[in-house]
């Protein structure tokens, strides 16, 4: 009796200590994922009104007033194209629809900087098309007019291309949910079937469409390298040129501060349209909703109106960058891409498992002691998804700047040793920006997997005596193995297309395959440009491929 009380008091031990260190590690990535933030309101209080109003005076309307019309734009574009892309695929048969259910997914993989180099390739002044044209008809370069790729309205339409799978995944997933009872209701009273779709399965999505518009707002607000090229001034290049350019901090933490406020909106908007709207099926779940037959030049119009985002977003920007790829003197084999490789590869794959690891530790926290404080933790884990790269970049480099220039001071006055840089424009604080970027996305891939495993395991492993930590090791992660793959693969991929915090952060002296495509793109240099995109574009393949066989197993 005694072995076994010691045995039970030993186990209650190890468990409140695992409990502790999960809750511990928790809280250390909610602050880090907050620290961007706080320093950046910091910087920008402190950084005196002389550099706000001057901003104010000069580019400030301007950032602010091309960054709405840009998320304007974007905004009705990716509506536009994803629920009338996925109602066409849910609600009519014809030709070619099972593929192209699937292939709407593919634009997915491109970063839209990517796309932006192919089409300024073939639609810019000495591209194929005007080219073309001027050949034909003999006109000179002031005879006709012809859309500016570089422009707002360009920016717009690359970011479209590429977003646009996030309004179509959640429309089609809410479309195919509903119950076929209220539609049917809606033709039975005699409304067409346009008006039935607009009066009855698109207000049941709306909470689903409005989720995938906002995800598609913050992707644009944080969007650096498309309208770094394209020349479209917007809070995102303001940064950037205020911190390298200029090189004036306060101003970057300001213009950081702005738009962190507007991302911040935008993420508070979604959770309350998330929280707020409450739609319940009429009927039962199995009754799906009809599909209409569509023949002769429906069926024709409806696999065009599909196949064009497809066409436009992923076909055609594929064949041009190997086009632009076989004409460029870039060797992916040589010594030089060898290291950008490297560096892409070590970076993103440091970044995938520790970002990993840090939304294991904060999701099950928020399962072992469920409550404000592990609440809060998931909340601020959640916030760096809704704040730019750029952001983060200044929230990070500020503070510790800051500290690695007191530490070296305070060195070099009493022991007359410089300590130098010891953390700014290190690889662990780069990777710790990916992580605050990217953990809500790991996060939410852990807690789908988390969701599965039901809580009379838990209680089940806790009454063998097993520990929480225990219960970790040898009950959850093994389940959630394809979770954490699924988690890992997102970051992974996700890091290999970031730009802007790895322009500002990455050490002296090296460089990823993105930024050297921004590099080449920045020189004119686009058929060079081609060939790390293509490598990026491979890479992004990879989790569009396990969504598109999840869309074509759900039907």
């Amino acid at each position: 009796m005694a072995d076994i009380e010691v045995s039970e008091h030993g186990t209650r031990n190890h468990g409140a200590f695992g409990t502790r260190l999960v809750g511990t590690v928790a809280c250390l990535v909610a602050a880090a994922c907050l620290l961007p933030m706080l320093a950046v309101v910091l910087a920008a209080v402190t950084g005196g009104t002389d550099t706000i109003s001057h901003l104010l005076q000069t580019v400030l309307p301007g950032y602010a007033l091309t960054t709405v019309i840009l998320v304007v734009l974007v905004a009705f574009g990716t509506f536009a194209i994803g629920v009338g892309a996925a109602w066409l695929v849910t609600m009519t048969r014809f030709p070619g629809v099972r593929f192209l259910e699937i292939a709407l997914v593919l634009p997915l993989a491109f970063p839209a900087y990517v796309l932006a180099y192919a089409y300024t390739f073939i639609l810019d002044h000495p591209g194929i098309v005007q080219s073309t044209l001027r050949d034909v008809t003999g006109w000179g370069p002031r005879d006709y007019w012809f859309p500016e790729i570089r422009s707002t309205e360009g920016a717009a339409v690359m970011l479209i291309l590429v977003l646009y799978p996030y309004v179509y995944l959640l429309a089609r997933a809410a479309f195919l949910q509903q119950s076929a009872t209220a539609f049917l209701a809606a033709r039975a009273l005699g409304k067409s079937p346009w008006l039935a779709f607009w009066h009855v399965s698109l207000p049941m999505a709306r909470p689903a469409i409005a989720g995938g518009v906002l995800l598609a707002i913050m992707e644009t607000i944080a969007d650096f390298g498309t309208v770094a090229y394209f020349g479209v001034q917007t809070f995102a290049t303001g940064i950037y040129t205020s911190w390298f350019s200029i090189g004036d901090r306060a101003a970057a933490a300001q213009l950081a501060l702005c738009l962190l406020g507007f991302a911040l909106v935008m993420a508070v908007a979604e959770r309350m349209q998330r929280g707020k709207a409450k739609y319940y099926q009429a009927g039962k779940s199995h009754a799906s909703l009809p599909s209409a037959q569509l023949k002769g030049w429906q069926a024709v119009a409806g696999f065009t109106l599909c196949a064009i985002p497809v066409l436009l977003g992923f076909l055609l920007p594929v064949i041009i960058l190997i086009q632009m790829g076989l004409e460029s003197e870039q060797n992916l084999l040589s010594r030089r891409y060898i290291g950008f490789i490297q560096n892409s590869l070590a970076l993103a794959g440091t970044a995938a498992v520790i970002t990993v690891c840090a939304a294991i530790s904060v999701g099950f926290f928020q399962r072992l002691r469920p409550g404000r404080l592990s609440a809060g933790a998931g909340y601020m884990a959640r916030l760096g998804y809704a704040v730019p790269g750029g952001v983060i970049a200044v929230g990070l480099m500020v503070p510790f700047a800051s500290f690695d220039n007191a530490l070296d001071a305070w060195m070099r006055a009493t022991f007359d040793v410089s300590t130098g840089l010891l953390v700014t424009g290190s690889i662990w604080l780069l990777v710790a920006a990916y992580m605050v970027r990217f953990l809500a996305a790991a996060l939410g891939a852990y807690e789908g997997g988390q969701s599965t495993v039901h809580a009379n395991m838990d209680a089940a492993s806790r009454s063998l005596g097993e520990t929480p930590l225990g219960t970790l090791r040898r009950v959850h992660l093994p389940m959630l193995t394809p979770s954490l793959l699924t988690a890992l693969l997102i970051v992974f991929v996700d890091v290999m297309k970031e730009l802007p915090a790895t322009l500002i952060m990455r050490p002296f002296n090296f460089d990823t395959l993105a930024v050297q495509a921004y590099r080449l793109a920045s020189d004119e240099r686009l058929e060079g440009a081609a060939v790390p995109s293509l490598v990026i574009l491979a890479v992004g393949l990879l989790p569009v491929i396990l969504i598109c066989r999840q869309v074509g197993q759900r039907r």
